[in-house]
């Protein structure tokens, strides 16, 4: 008999409790032959994964402590974004933990179809990532057509207060710590005043 961990959750704007999502679960693991291994509750966004239910559920998933995880639809899974979500469905393929969708009969990874499923999601997830790369090289190509510069701004070092203070016997922990940059910084700020 397989066990069987169940996933539930609603957003705290929703207005309706779990009761309806856990009822019908349920009752559709009994008809599988699964018993309960637990049941991962959240009330709270579904828009990351720092939900204190769900990581549980996917530790739990890693030591393999239930066999399948039912949950009502992908977005009470997550809404994270595609990319996410198939990310999720692919940790619990991973772990050898079957998933099934309640009301989605289509996304299961326990029946019949199941290379076919777990094959589809993952080209989806390919496709995803491929399709987040192209928007951002083509923001980051608008942007510097813009004129902008990227990345992190040139540390502006002043040479003659690295000199005076290193001069004046200053440690170069507390010269970096007055200058406000890294103590490297500073050594390489000093040694090439030396040569210039």
């Amino acid at each position: 008999m397989n066990h069987c961990g169940i996933y539930a959750r609603v957003s705290v704007r929703d207005r309706q409790d779990f009761s309806n999502q856990l009822i019908a679960l349920r009752e559709f693991a009994a008809k599988q032959g699964w018993r309960i291994y637990c049941e991962y509750i959240d009330q709270i966004t579904g828009s990351t994964d720092d939900r204190a239910q769900f990581r549980q559920m996917m530790q739990d998933a890693s030591q393999r402590k239930f066999d399948v995880l039912l949950f009502w639809a992908l977005d009470r899974l997550s809404r994270e974004g595609a990319l996410e979500t198939l990310q999720h469905l692919q940790r619990l393929t991973s772990y050898g933990v079957g998933w099934r969708s309640f009301a989605e009969q289509y996304l299961d990874s326990t029946g019949i179809f199941r290379e076919a499923v777990i094959s589809i999601l993952a080209t989806v997830a390919k496709q995803e990532r491929v399709r987040l790369a192209e928007r951002t090289r083509a923001g980051l190509e608008r942007v510097r057509r813009q004129g902008k510069k990227l990345g992190r701004p040139t540390a502006k070092v002043d040479a003659i207060a690295i000199r005076e203070l290193r001069g004046a016997g200053t440690s170069w922990s507390e010269i970096a710590r007055r200058i406000g940059l890294a103590r490297a910084t500073c050594q390489k700020a000093y040694s090439q005043a030396d040569i210039e």
